[in-house]
């Protein structure tokens, strides 16, 4: 006969342990209704289509941190876009019954769904890479960087989610106050305007005030320093050396770069097989003066001390937010005239070029007026038989700046005998009416505008030869990559396709680059951050198209295309 326990009986130990997992069901079903059911189901399907698109290529190879942020970004930006209008449709219909809520089971599913999908698109994300840098020549990922990926995509897509709740529960808390004192709908929207007016101003007044502060200050002090291979210059042609107007000191890290570095008149001679002169390098760093204007007409004066307008040719060099000049733009000249070229610039920020580009633009124009005008105006004091030729020049922000002074391209080739200019900004006004206003038929990413008679986009030598037109004097060119990040960052990227992913894609830019809403946005933000770590010819890396088109643009007396050949190997950006 088997016992029955009595219901005094001490609970058995079978009893006790499905007690346990009951009420462990129900504490996982309550932490589901309680926290994973605040996410908005909508939000989070949007979220993973993001996640999914953002391992598409784009114009660069990217590593694992920069990936896994754009992934990461580009999930957080999508939640919130899913939810917004998950939001609205809700708001806009009317319904007796309440909105209807996924169940466990959809939920089970999407993360299927996101699991299988992430996995495979993480895959094709491997191909894509391997694919673009077998293209541009850099190394392959390792397999250890694909976790990681997901690893910091997870990290940003939490405190971009987290920070998105807080905010959406400060907008919950004053509309529940202003329901108060008016109909709900009411509430709604001036909660939204409120809180949405409120971070404006946090973000301008607050976070962008003390954070441009802590940058400056970051920078400042990296401008104060000097690198290893920069010494005072012990020639009065040169400044910060001896009988300068400006210290030392005041140049600035790039500064000092820019007036210690250059072929020597050894190398110029032994090159050219003629005694040499030395090239005169006049800068003025941001310390030097109180303001643009005050370093442009120190940087003349610099010139007028050391003789520069005898000289054959001046250069007008815009300069990134650093102050730094690409060294093959100004080497290039001194050998090709032998060592008879003053060359002059100003340093107009403490920020790098990226940054200087969002923030500090104003400041580039400035500077690039300031600069040519000042020199522009002593060169015209000088009768025109014996007035040097004059060229400006610039890479990023410096083409920016270099182009500045200008209204239109026919000015520039009739106030000065030749421009060139790499990797342009979409700041620059002329580089996009040119663009915009090119001939039909030519892709965006390399354009012929006015068959050519004033310039010229190119980006390798071989690009020089288009269009089989006459070139006028006063020839300009823009030496542009069609996977130069900087050159295509644009803000309309966000909604709007453009042209150079609608065409045929450049040279070093993959088929199976698409655009994509937001997406490719912060794919070429990123990009951006990467755009000089790949090889010369691609990205905003520019080098070895530099003598040629210098070549081109002034076909110096007795210069060779045999000599720009030798002079390619000896030149270097820094």
């Amino acid at each position: 006969m088997t016992d029955t326990a009595s219901p005094d009986s001490e609970p058995t130990e079978t009893t006790r342990t499905a007690d346990a997992n009951t009420s462990t069901a129900r504490r996982l079903a309550t932490w589901w209704s309680g926290h994973v059911r605040t996410y908005s189901y909508g939000g989070l399907v949007v979220a993973v289509l993001f996640l999914w698109a953002s391992a598409t290529p784009s114009l660069l190879p990217r590593g694992w941190f920069f990936q896994g942020a754009v992934s990461g970004g580009a999930a957080a930006i999508g939640y919130a876009v899913g939810a917004f209008f998950t939001w609205l449709a809700r708001y806009m219909v009317s319904r007796k019954d309440p909105w209807p809520v996924p169940s466990r089971w959809w939920w089970t599913g999407l993360g299927v769904i996101a699991l299988i999908g992430t996995g495979f698109m993480m895959y094709w994300f491997a191909r894509w890479q391997n694919e673009l840098r077998d293209l541009m020549g850099v190394e392959r990922l390792a397999w250890t960087a694909y976790p990681l990926v997901v690893v910091v995509a997870v990290v940003v897509l939490i405190v971009l989610m987290s920070l998105g709740q807080a905010w959406a529960a400060c907008l919950k808390w004053l509309v529940r106050q202003l329901n108060r004192v008016a109909p709900p709908r009411v509430s709604a929207v001036v909660g939204g305007f409120v809180v949405v007016l409120v971070t404006i101003l946090v973000v301008n007044g607050v976070v962008a005030d003390y954070g441009m502060r802590a940058l400056n200050s970051t920078f400042a002090a990296a401008n104060d320093e000097t690198k290893p291979d920069s010494e005072p210059p012990t020639s009065t042609l040169r400044s910060g050396g001896p009988d300068s107007l400006v210290s030392w000191e005041s140049l600035g890290r790039e500064g000092r770069v820019f007036v210690s570095k250059g072929p020597t008149v050894a190398q110029l001679s032994e090159f050219n097989g003629a005694p040499a002169v030395e090239p005169i390098r006049a800068y003025a760093g941001l310390d030097s003066a109180d303001n643009v204007h005050d370093a442009a007409e120190l940087a003349v004066r610099e010139l007028e001390r050391t003789g520069a307008f005898e000289r054959k040719l001046i250069a007008v060099g815009g300069t990134t937010g650093s102050g730094w000049v690409n060294k093959a733009m100004v080497d290039s000249l001194e050998y090709m005239y032998n060592g008879d070229v003053a060359t002059v610039s100003i340093q107009y920020s403490y920020l790098p070029s990226w940054l200087s580009f969002i923030v500090d633009k104003e400041r580039a124009r400035q500077a690039g007026i300031a600069i040519f005008e000042a020199v522009s105006e002593r060169v015209r004091e000088i009768p025109e038989a014996q007035r040097p030729r004059l060229v400006v020049f610039g890479e990023s922000l410096g083409s920016f700046s270099g182009e500045a002074a200008f209204g239109s391209i026919p000015t520039i080739a009739a106030r000065t005998d030749g421009a060139l200019f790499s990797g342009p900004t979409f700041n620059n006004q002329l580089w996009v009416d040119t663009t915009d206003g090119r001939d039909d038929g030519s892709p965006e990413v390399k354009p012929i505008f006015g068959d050519g008679k004033y310039v010229r986009f190119i980006a390798d030598e071989d690009d020089l030869k288009r269009p089989d037109a006459p070139w006028s004097n006063g020839r300009i060119v823009y030496l542009q990559h069609a996977s130069d990040p900087i050159t295509w960052w644009n803000p309309d990227l966000l909604l709007r396709e453009p042209d150079w992913l609608d065409e045929p894609r450049g040279a070093d830019v993959l088929p199976s680059t698409r655009w994509i809403p937001i997406v490719s946005f912060l794919q070429l933000s990123a990009d951006m951050a990467v755009a000089v770590n790949v090889p010369d010819g691609h990205g905003h890396h520019y080098l070895s198209a530099v003598p040629y088109a210098w070549a081109q643009i002034l076909q110096p007396p007795g210069w060779t295309e045999e000599k720009t050949r030798r002079l390619e190997p000896l030149l270097t950006r820094d």
